[in-house]
């Protein structure tokens, strides 16, 4: 446990914030979609100064949709219909000293807000989007996403196999969830913010995806993007997060 706060950090490969978080959310309904791409067609969306990383080798791009629910700053209450909204992000795996974290190509979400504030104060990539989950059933989450400028779209629905899961160390799935920071370019610095939950439990999946031109727009060589290598879900994790902050100056 960090000095000033009482989260459990032992599940955590690095040092985290003695201070108290900035902000609470929960990230719900969670099918996470993952396929490989090639180094040389992700890396020139990484900033200077940061470096892909790989499992075996491999470079990885994950779409994600799902639900973040309750967002809030520490200490203050959710508001109904604006600490609760679609998000759906494309992300990428990537290090810096020694610090693995997530690099997000973009954020489209369902908040007006966030797409207002979060680019401005953090360098996140938020963009507007008409952005939903519904739960179908346990098993069952159905997305639904189209950016309101451009129209790049992700729909389709994926369904859970199996029991329940949390990733071995050393294993793919623990290279892809057991992520807790992040890293952005802002004000011609590269940020990391660092975000705290328990380890993920999820479960294999299934997907079905009728439309995909979210990814495609990347331009990643990925051959199909309606069928992932990788499919897992989740029910979710609760979150404490911390602002991001400048670690270096981008050349």
């Amino acid at each position: 446990m960090a000095a000033k706060h009482s989260l459990d950090c032992s599940h955590i490969p690095f040092e985290m914030p003695e201070k108290k978080c900035t902000l609470y959310q929960n990230w719900i309904h969670l099918t996470f979609m993952h396929w490989e791409v090639q180094p040389e067609k992700i890396q020139p969306h990484l900033p200077d100064g940061l470096e892909l990383d790989l499992f075996e080798g491999r470079a990885y791009v994950g779409v994600i949709p799902f639900t973040m629910e309750k967002v809030r700053p520490r200490m203050l209450p959710w508001v109904p219909f604006i600490s609760t909204f679609g998000e759906f992000n494309i992300r990428t795996y990537v290090v810096k000293n020694g610090i693995p974290g997530v690099l997000f190509l973009t954020l489209d979400a369902q908040s007006r807000v966030t797409c207002f504030h979060a680019p401005r104060s953090y360098g996140l990539p938020y963009r507007h989007a008409n952005a939903k989950v519904k739960v179908v059933d346990e098993d069952t989450y159905s997305w639904h996403s189209v950016r309101t400028n451009g129209g790049e779209s992700l729909v389709g629905k994926a369904h859970s196999t199996g029991a329940v899961h949390q990733a071995s160390p050393n294993s793919l799935e623990y290279f892809l969830f057991e992520r807790y920071s992040l890293y952005t370019s802002h004000n011609e610095q590269i940020h990391r913010a660092y975000t705290h939950h328990l380890p993920w439990n999820f479960k294999n999946a299934e997907a079905h995806i009728e439309v995909n031109s979210l990814l495609e727009s990347y331009d990643l060589g990925i051959e199909n993007s309606l069928v992932p290598e990788h499919i897992h879900m989740s029910s979710g994790v609760e979150v404490c997060t911390w602002s991001v902050h400048p670690i270096e100056v981008i050349q």
